[in-house]
This record gives structure tokens, sequence and C-alpha cells, in this order.
């Protein structure tokens, strides 16, 4: 089921978001100072690509690690990932007006607290 649900997914939309998410981590990529998020868009674009079965998990790691990881959080908070989870809880709520949407509904909320925090979190794709 988790199948068919997920090339439902790409081909109501999850394609081309994850191919923006994919385009934004090449551009961090290229800009040095960009690199750490450049990982965490690399995450959500996974999760776009194959939501159905995924899994968010927290990486555990050092204490130093975790402050750095605290601290790219709310950078990217304030310069991104308020108005990107905004974005993917709206969409969740379209979704959610029909019953057979919920399912995709569901999926953006997920993609929307990744969206706040991603610095620090790992996806498991269920393929």
């Amino acid at each position: 089921m988790n199948i068919i649900l997920n090339l439902l997914w790409l081909f109501l939309g999850g394609f081309a978001t994850a191919t923006s998410w994919f385009i934004a981590s090449l551009i961090m990529l290229i800009s040095i100072v960009g690199i750490p998020w450049a990982k965490a868009c690399f995450n959500i674009a996974l999760m776009n690509l194959w939501p159905f079965g995924s899994k968010i998990e927290k990486r555990e790691s050092a204490p130093a690690l975790s402050a750095l990881s605290t601290l790219g959080n709310i950078v990217w908070f304030i310069v991104a990932g308020w108005w990107l989870a905004l974005g993917h809880l709206g969409l969740g709520i379209l979704f959610c007006i029909s019953v057979i949407g919920i399912p995709f509904g569901v999926q953006h909320f997920k993609l929307a607290a990744l969206s706040i925090r991603p610095v620090g979190r790992s996806i498991e794709l269920d393929i």
C-alpha cells in the first residue's frame, strides 16, 4: 500500500517539491556557509520523494554536536523554517479537506515538523 501511496504522492506534486529541495541543497553546497543546512535540505528532499513508510529519527551525537545542531536549527527557523513549515501546514490542511486526501495531508504535517528543525535529524526510507 505504501508503494501505491508514494507513487500517487510523486504524481500529485511530490516530485516537484523534491526537485526544488534538491536544487536548494545544491545551492547551499555552493556557498560555504550553507553546507550544514545543505544536508538538512537533502534529507527533506528525500522525505518529499518517498514519505509513506519513512521515519524521521533524531541522531545521537556528542553534547558539543548537539549544541551546534540546536544553534543550526535556531538559525534555520529564523531564516527559512517557519515559512516552509507554514507552507506544508497549509497544504496539509488543504489535503485533509477531502477524505481521500487525508493520508497526503498527514505526510505534509510530518514534513512541516521536519521543516521546523531539520538539523540533527536522519531519514529512514522504507523502500
